[in-house]
């Protein structure tokens, strides 16, 4: 079987090294890619939104499975142009998909279904000052969110009435983010610790994946300003037996019912962002595709035959199969750009990734391409050095990940450095981890 995977970061790179490994793949196309993924698939200069051209592709090259990385091409209807012409495509509808485009349609589905969520406002761009009342006198911090898509940049944590008060206009009134913020969301700030929740789906039967944490802030100690992700390690500790169970039971199945009720069957991967809270998990956001960072420790972790999984949610035949786990943990840490999250420098040769690097250790490439010979930087987040070690040795895992790290360079490169330290907490504090 011929496969194309649409996207060209770090989680498309995690899907091309994947799906490689499966028996039933002939080639492995992937639009457009970078450099590291040229290392395992053929490239095409064809940009993820330009779905008229990926079709065209996919006709001429007799695609059997397109599987699609981000966000934006399932949101603007690629799954369903690619079905009406007979042709198999991972992913959601572009009305199921509206679960991530639009949060103001994601937390009134929420609300409507009884799914646990933050306490919300929403208001369209000529509300600024209903919105700015609606703030007046709550508890702080607050949240406020663009409704679409914003590279995952277009939430903002805001510690007081100024603050929340001065974004609102930014998004609104200056338009910060474009047609993102012609309505926002405004919530309730949720203490807890956060967790994702991936679940294959065919729109009716489920398979859970291993839950994953992100570090979404730019700085050590969960400081700065948001990020796509700078680093996340799986399954998570916090994703005990008994809190799966619940998730899946007020989360996850009302989740996936309440679209087919609506009409919008959800097939492919659904992310939950979720928030432990003491009153229990409640949803912070949802995804339609796999988060990144969070695809580079998932999905090594994964034993299946990755394509069989996919081609089960494609044509109705998830509840015939299961997901066999490894008996495995995984660390990932972005290195990114100078700059990043308000701008990136590109061009800078990086150095070291032909280093001899530890077994189980991965480098996935996000903003990279070659240049006069040369790998070079061409994004905000640049690698995400990826380490798989045995059992629930987290710790372990993240130091081979780290010294991986140290081995990497570029000019201006930045990284956290503490990855992985709420698990090694958790895992400590259950006694599953001993000191040494």
């Amino acid at each position: 079987m011929n496969i194309l995977v649409v996207g060209s970061g770090g989680r498309e790179h995690a899907l091309v090294w994947k799906i490689r490994q499966s028996r039933k793949v002939e080639t492995v196309t992937c639009a457009p890619g970078n450099a590291g993924i040229a290392g395992l698939a053929a490239c095409v200069d064809i940009k993820p939104t330009d779905i008229d051209a990926l079709l065209q592709f996919a006709l001429s090259h007799d695609i059997g499975l397109t599987v699609v990385g981000p966000e934006q091409p399932l949101t603007e209807g690629i799954v369903d142009l690619f079905e009406r012409e007979g042709l198999h495509i991972f992913g959601p509808s572009k009305a199921a998909a509206e679960l991530e485009g639009s949060k103001t349609f994601a937390k009134r589905f929420m609300e409507k279904h009884n799914v646990p969520t933050a306490a919300f406002g929403v208001f369209a761009n000529t509300q600024i000052g209903e919105a700015i009342g609606f703030i007046h006198g709550r508890n702080f911090p607050v949240v406020v969110k663009a409704d679409g898509l914003a590279g995952g940049k277009g939430v903002v944590i805001c510690e007081t009435e100024d603050e929340a008060s001065h974004t609102v206009e930014s998004m609104m009134g200056r338009n910060m983010f474009g047609a993102a913020g012609s309505h926002i969301v405004v919530e309730e700030y949720l203490e807890g610790e956060e967790m994702s929740v991936f679940v294959l789906t065919d729109g009716k039967d489920y398979l859970l994946f291993p839950t994953a944490q992100d570090h979404k802030r730019i700085l050590d100690g969960d400081r700065g300003k948001n990020t796509g992700g700078m680093g996340a390690y799986a399954p998570a500790p916090a994703g005990s037996p008994s809190l799966m169970r619940e998730i899946e039971q007020i989360i996850i199945k009302p989740t996936i019912d309440g679209m087919m009720r609506e009409g919008r069957r959800y097939a492919g991967c659904l992310y939950a962002g979720l928030m432990l809270t003491a009153d229990g998990p409640k949803v912070l956001e949802y995804n339609c595709r796999f988060g990144d960072p969070e695809a580079q420790v998932v999905l090594p972790l994964v034993d299946n035959d990755i394509v069989e999984l996919f081609l089960a949610c494609v044509t109705g035949g998830v509840g015939r199969t299961e997901v066999r786990l490894k008996n495995a943990c995984a660390a990932c840490v972005v290195m990114a750009s100078a700059g990043y999250p308000d701008s990136s420098e590109s061009g800078r040769t990086i150095a070291g990734l032909d280093a001899p690097f530890e077994d189980g250790v991965t480098v996935f490439h996000a903003g990279t391409k070659r240049a006069n010979g040369d790998i070079v930087t061409s994004g905000g987040r640049v690698l995400g050095v990826t380490a798989v070690g045995s059992g629930t040795d987290l710790q372990a895992t993240v130091d081979q990940a780290y010294r991986a790290v140290s081995c990497i360079s570029f000019t201006g490169a930045q990284y956290r450095k503490d990855i992985g330290k709420k698990g090694v907490e958790r895992l400590r504090r259950s006694g599953l981890l001993e000191e040494k």
